[in-house]
């Protein structure tokens, strides 16, 4: 198998099925908080970061058994940003994966408490799976996590993006670069911190060490940022079915995107220059590099 969205397909069913093992069945009391986690969870999403995990650690020799527990303790990190993004404090949106976002279903409270759920349960798979990986090893894995999600990742960014909506982009090229430069690091963390620490995390798993390792991380970087301009592009030129959310919210929003920085056609350059730096990382792997190719394809015909 040499294409991504092929890759895809094949291993989503089985991430699924490791996330319905790893999350409490609907019926764990109370059923509400089990019943609102699976909601978010199994309502339809791609999987890319999951398939980042297994994709990194067989490109440095791990099993898929060993690397489908942490690939469904992303999914339920990547679920609960997507839950609380979507509350009306936040992003304020009705759709997610195209059907009603928990908070219009179960209720704001509901929603945060499921969030909190998915990301604590995320925690306990990763200190406790997969079970063929040494205590150090698990130990770094939910250190990984904890940072990539955290002041210095995912919420750093979100609140990076808070901050900077409805900001006037100063006039002049150094009132432009300075935008630019406070663009790239809130989708470097908001978006890409989950999405390094993907591939870093099935390195991990591998037993990879730091050369390899900080190759992953450069690799799932470059993807995190060519996946988030991807994002703007879609929001300025997709639809609401494309998008599995409402298009056209950041504009609404008056966020700070690549889009309207650099227009269209600039930000479908800005995309190509990561994935040109993507590419040149990916020839460095020992294996996995056609699908690792093949996935920079996909996100850059994502944004085209």
């Amino acid at each position: 198998m040499t294409d991504f969205p092929s890759f895809l397909s094949t291993l989503r069913p089985q991430v699924d099925e490791a996330l319905d093992r790893l999350l409490p069945a609907a019926a764990t009391e109370p059923a509400a908080i089990s019943e609102a986690m699976r909601y978010s969870v199994f309502a339809g999403g791609k999987r890319v970061r999951p398939a980042l995990v297994v994709l990194a650690g067989e490109a440095c020799g791990a099993s898929l058994r060993d690397l489908l527990p942490g690939g469904a303790a992303v999914e339920m990190i990547h679920t609960f940003s997507l839950v609380h993004d979507d509350l009306p404090a936040l992003d304020d949106d009705d759709l997610r994966r195209g059907r009603p976002t928990l908070h219009k279903t179960q209720g704001e409270a509901m929603a945060v408490l499921a969030g909190d759920a998915l990301l604590n349960q995320a925690f306990a798979v990763l200190a406790a799976e997969p079970a063929s990986a040494s205590p150090e090893r698990r130990l770094r894995a939910v250190r990984l996590m904890a940072e990539a999600v955290g002041v210095v990742g995912m919420i750093g960014g979100q609140v990076l993006d808070l901050e900077h909506e409805g900001a006037v982009v100063l006039g002049g090229r150094s009132g432009r670069e300075r935008a630019a430069q406070v663009l790239e690091r809130i989708h470097r963390l908001k978006t890409g911190a989950l999405i390094e620490a993907s591939t870093r995390l099935g390195g991990i798993f591998a037993g990879a060490g730091n050369d390899r390792s900080k190759l992953l991380g450069g690799i799932g970087a470059e993807l995190g940022l060519l996946f988030q301009i991807g994002d703007d592009i879609l929001d300025e030129v997709g639809s609401s079915e494309q998008l599995g959310k409402t298009a056209g919210k950041d504009r609404q929003a008056a966020k700070l995107t690549y889009p309207h920085l650099f227009g269209l056609d600039g930000s479908r350059e800005k995309a190509r220059q990561a994935a040109d730096r993507c590419l040149a990382l990916v020839e460095k792997l020992p294996a996995r590099r056609r699908l690792f190719r093949s996935l920079v394809a996909f996100l850059v015909h994502r944004g085209s």
